[in-house]
């Protein structure tokens, strides 16, 4: 059996074989890489989500969000909405899109931290038409939400107070002011006098699920030897079938078949 693997013919397929199963094991690693993604990702926010919030300007800079220790961070911040409510469009809540909204909160030093209030569903009437939306409070209000991250610039014309993403030079061209980097997804919000003012509705809780990246990964794994089992059974084959006393079994006659002699 091992003279006839070095043969031209089954060396191929044994090359075959071994590049099938590096390619396995490098596709399971990849998805036990993103299992392992999502489960640091859970730890983030376990450790995160309900903390006690810290002020606003311990986590948001000038500087970008650090992901691995800042995100969904909790926060609380003082200060006044200044400035038109921004629409981000094609935004999906529950599975429905609509508008998130964007509201600059200036705070005490001068300083903006774009807050995102909550998310509003498009128009009956259709694309064209806004949605009604719940204002900005007036006068001092205090805030408690998460940090996120910026997001990318789409680099998309839209028609004013709309923007195509939560992205630093979209905004600032927007409200034509400078903003810290990241931004707050709204928890809640009080006016000084103690009342809670209205608002879009909340966004949906972050996706905590893991997915199936750790039983993709484990069947890559698994199947890393299929290859070279298939050649076993070939070369098994192959060799029983050219034996002189392997005998090819007779033709089972139908018993109607029989009959009809």
């Amino acid at each position: 059996m091992f003279r006839r693997l070095f043969t031209p013919r089954w060396m191929g397929v044994l090359a075959l074989s071994v590049l099938y199963a590096v390619l396995a094991y490098q596709l399971g690693h990849w998805q036990y890489g993103r299992h392992e993604f999502k489960v640091e990702r859970n730890a983030l926010l376990d450790s995160h989500y309900r903390a006690d919030p810290l002020p606003v300007d311990d986590v948001l800079t000038d500087r970008p969000v650090n992901r691995a220790e800042d995100d969904w961070t909790r926060v609380t911040a003082s200060g006044v909405y200044a400035g038109e409510q921004l629409l981000v469009r094609n935004r999906p809540n529950n599975s429905i899109f609509g508008y998130e909204v964007l509201a600059p909160l200036r705070l005490a030093d001068g300083t903006t931290v774009v807050v995102d209030r909550g998310w509003v569903e498009n128009s009956a009437r259709g694309a064209a038409v806004l949605p009604d939306i719940p204002p900005a409070p007036q006068g001092e209000v205090t805030v408690v939400g998460w940090v996120r991250p910026a997001e990318s610039t789409q680099n998309k014309k839209l028609p004013s107070g709309q923007v195509a993403s939560i992205s630093l030079p979209d905004v600032e061209q927007a409200w034509d002011t400078e903003v810290l980097d990241g931004y707050v997804v709204l928890d809640s919000e009080r006016t000084s006098d103690g009342s809670t003012p209205a608002r879009p509705a909340r966004l949906a809780d972050p996706d905590r699920s893991l997915g199936p990246h750790q039983a993709y990964a484990f069947q890559w794994w698994m199947s890393m030897p299929v290859g070279l089992l298939l050649i076993w059974l070939g070369l098994r084959r192959e060799i029983r079938d050219e034996q002189p006393e392997h005998a090819a079994k007779p033709k089972k006659v139908r018993i109607w078949d029989e009959e009809d002699y």
